[in-house]
C-alpha cells in the first residue's frame, strides 16, 4: 500500500504529455544526476517528485533498472498515447488513465479504496477518512491522518476543478486543473459542507472499446462474463465508473447492439458472451483507430 506518494500535487495539464516525451529521450531523466530536472520540465523538485510518481501510478510508464540505472520508459499505452494523443486530449486517455489509477492498490491506494469499497454516493471528507481508516484496521495497517487527508484532498483535486472548490482562493501561477476533472466522475454539491457525490456515467461517456478494454483486463480469458461481476466486483466497469446497474444495462445493450458481445439474460443467468477474441491492449489500438476513421 502507499499513500501521499503525489507529495500533496494533482496531475497538472501537460505534466503527462511532458514527462512522456523526456523518459522517450531520455529513460533516466528521474534519476540522472547530471540533469536539473526542475529545468526539464519547469517544475519544482517536489512535483518533480510527483510527476515521476504519476507517470507510473497512471499507467503510462514503467519503472525499471538498466545496467544498474534506474530508467521509465512507456508502457504500450504510453506508447499508443505518444502516437495518437499526445497532449491527452482524447475522453478514452483520460478514462484509460483513471482506471489505471483506481485499479492501483498498490501504488494508489486512496484511490483504489475511493472507487472499489467506498460506497456512499455522497459523502465528506469525514466520510471517507472514517471509511478508509476502518478499511486499513481490517488490513493490520495503521497510516498517519495527515496523509489521508492529503490523499482525500488530492482525489477531489483531481476530479473537481480548482474554480468550483476554491474559486477565491487560487494561485495566479498555479491555476491548472487536473485533465481528468473532465470526466465528471466527481461533483461538489454543498459548498459551505463540503459535501460531494460520485457521478454514474451516463451512456455515451465512456466509448465502447475502452469499456470492452476494462470488462476484457478484468475477465481474462473468460468467454462468458457474469453481468453481476461487471456491476459490483472491485476494478470492473461498475465499480470504477461509478455506475449503477440501470446504466449498465445501457451500455450493454449498446455494445449488444454493436455486435461487441452477447446479451444473455434468463432465469437465473444474466451474462455476456463475448464475440471476439482481443486483448486489453487491442482494445485501446482499436479505439484510436475508430477516432483516425471518424467513428
Amino acid at each position: 500500500m502507499k499513500f501521499r506518494g503525489h507529495e500533496t500535487f494533482y496531475i497538472r495539464k501537460g505534466w503527462l504529455t511532458k514527462g512522456l516525451k523526456r523518459i522517450i529521450k531520455q529513460p533516466n531523466v528521474f534519476s540522472d544526476k547530471n540533469t536539473n530536472q526542475m529545468d526539464e520540465f519547469g517544475i519544482g523538485a517536489n512535483m518533480v517528485k510527483s510527476l515521476r510518481y504519476w507517470m507510473q501510478v497512471s499507467g503510462v510508464a514503467e519503472e525499471s533498472y538498466d545496467n544498474k540505472v534506474k530508467v521509465q520508459i512507456p508502457t504500450r499505452f504510453g506508447d499508443l498515447i505518444n502516437e495518437h494523443d499526445q497532449y491527452f486530449e482524447e475522453q478514452g486517455t483520460l478514462l484509460i488513465v483513471h482506471y489505471e489509477l483506481a485499479k492501483n492498490k498498490d501504488a494508489a491506494t486512496s484511490w483504489y479504496h475511493f472507487f472499489n469499497n467506498f460506497n456512499l454516493s455522497q459523502f465528506n471528507k469525514d466520510d471517507f477518512i472514517e471509511d478508509i481508516k476502518s478499511y486499513l484496521k481490517d488490513q493490520g495497517e495503521t497510516v498517519a491522518d495527515r496523509s489521508l487527508d492529503d490523499d482525500f484532498s488530492c482525489i477531489i483535486n483531481t476530479y473537481v476543478s480548482k474554480s468550483v472548490t476554491n474559486p477565491t482562493k487560487i494561485d495566479p501561477e498555479n491555476i491548472l486543473d487536473c485533465p481528468l476533472g473532465e470526466l465528471e466522475l466527481i461533483s461538489l454539491v454543498d459548498k459551505k459542507k463540503r459535501l460531494y457525490k460520485k457521478n454514474v456515467l451516463p451512456v455515451g461517456a465512456i466509448p465502447d472499446y475502452i469499456f470492452l478494454a476494462v470488462i476484457i483486463d478484468q475477465s481474462g480469458s473468460l468467454d462468458e462474463i457474469n453481468i453481476s461481476t461487471l456491476l459490483k466486483d472491485e476494478n470492473n466497469v461498475g465499480k470504477v465508473f461509478n455506475l449503477d446497474s440501470t446504466t449498465l444495462m445501457q451500455y450493454l445493450e449498446v455494445l449488444k447492439n454493436k455486435g461487441f458481445i452477447d446479451l444473455i439474460r434468463t432465469a437465473g443467468l444474466d451474462v455476456i458472451k463475448m464475440k471476439e477474441k482481443i486483448t486489453y491492449e487491442q482494445c485501446i489500438e482499436r479505439y484510436y483507430e475508430s477516432l483516425q476513421l471518424g467513428d
